[in-house]
């Protein structure tokens, strides 16, 4: 190797060190839902004033990552941020659905501490919900490492991009994949395993809507895959486990596999 392309290598190091690290963006998201849910945070506050003042910090945080980052060259990171900050309550009241979908849903869930502090689900959704806020104003990059962070976190993938209603309940969740262009309504309940995909993967379909629209009261069981941009799951649907499915299913339906099990004695040949 020659000095041109250690230089080269060089100029690109000068350029990627002003970039705020994955795990400094996503230590951002996590102040962010902590100050949100103090069942998820240590801190203490001594009144409303020092709760303003962290909200005004951690919008100067998002500011000062949206200019380091310089992946938008074009984007007004200064509107970005106040239309961000402006949103937050309503934000709140959105995860607020979640925890409630959870809470009522999960037999297993005691209390709405139990579940903002410990439910991987709610976990991936509150950083699917800052990330998608992101994305809607145009901003690239970090709301993808937000939702990859949560991604590695809890095994539960959601696109940012993706467009999902209010009272979602992840149960379990891992292994669980939500695409770009997947439509989820209210009150859909997902279970391990589910994958809402695509049919193809090849470039010349970004852009287009390739993953499924599922509507509201649905629920889809563990390890069922839903494929296709026209694919949709009509109101108060089950999908159940395993099921493979590539084509619209009408409103009030039940789909599912059912395999051919034999129980026999243990002695018996088979």
């Amino acid at each position: 190797m020659d000095k041109v392309f250690y230089q080269y290598i060089f100029n690109k190091q000068q350029k990627v060190e002003a970039v705020p690290s994955n795990k400094d963006i996503a230590l951002w998201a996590i102040h962010l839902i902590g100050l949100l849910f103090p069942e998820q945070s240590n801190d203490n506050y001594a009144n409303a004033d020092e709760i303003e003042s962290t909200f005004n910090q951690l919008k100067k945080e998002l500011k000062t990552i949206l200019d380091s980052t310089q992946a938008c060259i074009n984007c007004d990171n200064q509107v970005i941020t106040d239309q961000f900050f402006e949103f937050i309550p309503e934000l709140y009241r959105i995860l607020k659905t979640d925890v409630k979908a959870i809470l009522d849903g999960d037999p297993a869930a005691k209390t709405e501490f139990e579940v903002i502090r410990t439910y991987p689900g709610f976990y991936a959704i509150s950083f699917y919900r800052i990330a998608h806020q992101l994305f809607i104003r145009n901003t690239p990059l970090i709301p993808r490492i937000l939702t990859e962070y949560a991604h590695s976190k809890t095994g539960i993938d959601i696109h940012p991009a993706a467009v999902i209603g209010e009272y979602l309940y992840i149960d379990h969740g891992t292994g669980t994949v939500i695409g770009e262009t997947a439509i989820i309504g209210h009150h859909v309940k997902l279970y391990q395993g589910v994958t809402l995909g695509a049919l193809s993967v090849t470039k010349n379909m970004a852009g287009i809507k390739r993953h499924p629209t599922v509507k509201d009261h649905v629920v889809i069981y563990s390890g069922a895959t839903i494929l296709g941009g026209d694919t949709v799951i009509g109101e108060n649907t089950i999908i159940g486990g395993n099921v493979w499915l590539t084509q619209s299913v009408p409103a009030d339906s039940v789909v599912y596999h059912k395999p051919s099990i034999q129980v026999l004695d243990k002695n018996q040949k088979i």
